[in-house]
């Protein structure tokens, strides 16, 4: 772990405690490597679809989330296939589902 990065397990159970004490869902569908394990996220916009982001670095090493499928809101079957293919190529990620009408996510907001 690098000097002031939290590790993955703890920032993603304090987003997860936020979606919780704002009653959305969210849960943890595949464990990855606690402390630098990568997180996706699939954001489940109900009748909409689902849209996936990945985690990553910009260009000055600061955290943020890169769209998977073109940044598309898909059918759930798609983007359940998308992390199966992911946590195939990964065995150290982590996924997040998180059931939000609008796409909102805690993880965007400086948590960590």
């Amino acid at each position: 772990m690098s000097e002031g990065r939290l590790p993955t397990e703890v920032w993603l159970t304090a987003g997860l405690r936020r979606c919780s004490n704002e009653g959305i869902p969210a849960t943890v569908v595949r464990r990855g490597e606690k402390q630098s394990g990568t997180v996706v996220l699939k954001l489940n916009q109900r009748d909409a679809g689902c849209r996936i982001l990945t985690q990553g670095r910009d260009l000055d090493g600061k955290l943020t989330w890169f769209t998977a499928l073109d940044g598309a809101l898909v059918e759930e079957a798609d983007a359940d296939a998308y992390l199966e293919r992911t946590a195939s190529r990964d065995p150290d990620v982590w996924i997040v589902e998180i059931e939000h009408r609008d796409g909102w996510h805690p993880f965007e907001e400086g948590l960590f």
